[in-house]
Parts: C-alpha cells; structure tokens; sequence
C-alpha cells in the first residue's frame, strides 16, 4: 500500500485518517483536483491548484497550505509512487475553527477505452446550485447518473440544465460539432470548468453554447468528452446510436492540439 500526504506529511495510507464526525465525512463538504499524471508528473498542475482555491472558496473552506507547500506535495507522493496515473488532491472540512485537511495520493487507474459510449440521463445538473462550479465531494448525483448509464450500456452519462440545455458528463465536458463548429455548454448551464475544456478553448476555435439541445447533440457528426484522464475522447453512440464520425476531422484536431501542447509543457 503506498505512501499518503495527509496535512504536511507522508504516512502510509493506513493510517491516512480523518475525523468520523468532520462535515467532511458526515455531510461531503470538501473540494477536490484529480490530475493526469504524464512523464511522472502532474499535468496542468497550476490551472488545478487555481480551480482548488476558487472551488473552496465557493464552499467556505481556506486551504492552510500555499501553493508551492501542495505543488511540493503532489512532487513527494509522486516520488514515493511513480507508478500513478492520477494524482488527486483533497480538502474535506473538519468544522469549526480547525483548519480542513488536505490529502495528496497517487491512482492506479487503468487507461480509458478508445471511445465512449455516453447515455443521455433522466436526471439534471442544477445550474442554480450554490455549489455549481466547484469540484465538490459531494459526488452522490454523479455517481447515480453514471450507474444509470451503465445500466443502459454505456460509460458516461450526459446531463441537461434544468432548462434542457446541454450542461456536461458526470465526470467530463462534451463537445459537439454543430453546422461545422465545434461547440461546447458555456458554463451558464452549470457544468464544472474542466482542465482541458478550458485548454482546448484557448488552442483550437471552441464556441461556447447556453443553448445546445439534445435534437442538436443527437445529430451531431461527431461528439466528444473530456477530462484531465480522458483527454479528448471520441464518443462512439449515443443511447445506443451511432455517431456518424467516430473520431472526425474536429475531434481528430482538437487531440492533436492538446498532444502538441502536452510535448511543449506539463504546465501550460
């Protein structure tokens, strides 16, 4: 079992503890980064650490380390396990005065199949949220979305706004092809800003779309979702139906462009 980074040390995970009675345990309140790692090393550590301090800020929480103290950490749990394929870093709160626990350790997680199959879900992404936005623990909406999906054959579930505009995956951003451009859901549909969502529209020409239908992403000629593990990833049906192009020329693109970036820097 390998080392963990729990509130500025390493300890094996064994013993990597947290209160039983902390809101972090008894009620999610926490924030979270799960980070590729490539070469032995965090990608887009920078953009993460931003998006931890932004997603806690949203719920309450201040994180008691400074970036170099966690960037100095992400680099001890990787030494101590040079194996890992993801890093996550995690803040869950402990109540009171008392400062949150931040903890750092490497995933094994195995690589992604070369496409995905994504369901349409029944249920909703709240854009009114007073979390939307932040990368919460609380994972409970996601986690039974995507056990839906897997019920109906498929490995990610897609999710609408509660206006039935496209919002994101539980676990991923879409991207869809639509009269020739590659569109994505602004943010305004609650969908979480993803690492490379957000690379991806800074290198190649993204459209941000409040008011993408599933008519529009049904018939799309190519579609694809994102994360930091999936990197861009070509969706092959949709509730079952063939996407026409799997991957297409904007899907091919757009992977190509975030390789090129990836050889040029691990911190972009």
């Amino acid at each position: 079992m390998t080392d963990v980074w729990i509130d500025g040390r390493l300890v094996p995970a064994e013993r990597a503890t947290v209160s039983a009675i902390s809101p972090g345990v008894q009620v999610g309140l926490g924030v979270f980064e799960a980070l590729a790692v490539i070469h032995g090393e965090a990608f887009a550590l920078s953009r993460h650490l931003g998006r931890l301090a932004r997603s806690a800020e949203i719920v309450g929480l201040a994180i008691p380390y400074t970036d170099t103290e966690l960037r100095a950490a992400v680099a001890e749990v990787l030494a101590a396990d040079p194996d890992a394929t993801k890093v996550r870093i995690t803040v869950t709160a402990n109540g009171g005065d008392d400062a949150p626990t931040i903890v750092v350790n490497g995933v094994h997680q195995a690589g992604w199949p070369e496409i995905a199959r994504v369901v349409v879900s029944a249920f909703v992404r709240n854009e009114r949220s007073p979390t939307a936005g932040a990368k919460s623990t609380s994972y409970a909406d996601n986690v039974v979305a995507l056990a839906a999906a897997r019920r109906a054959g498929g490995d990610e579930a897609l999710l609408c706004d509660s206006n039935g505009h496209l919002s994101e995956g539980t676990a991923s951003n879409v991207f869809l092809a639509v009269d020739g451009e590659l569109c994505t859901p602004s943010l305004a549909n609650g969908g979480l800003g993803g690492m490379t969502r957000e690379l991806l529209c800074e290198i190649v020409p993204v459209r941000l779309r409040d008011d993408l239908t599933l008519d529009q992403l049904r018939r799309a000629p190519e579609v694809f979702i994102t994360s930091s593990t999936r990197g861009v990833h070509p969706v092959a049906t949709i509730d079952g139906v063939a996407v026409p192009e799997c991957p297409g020329p904007l899907t091919r693109g757009a992977s190509a462009a975030l390789e090129a970036l990836q050889a040029r820097t691990l911190d972009p």
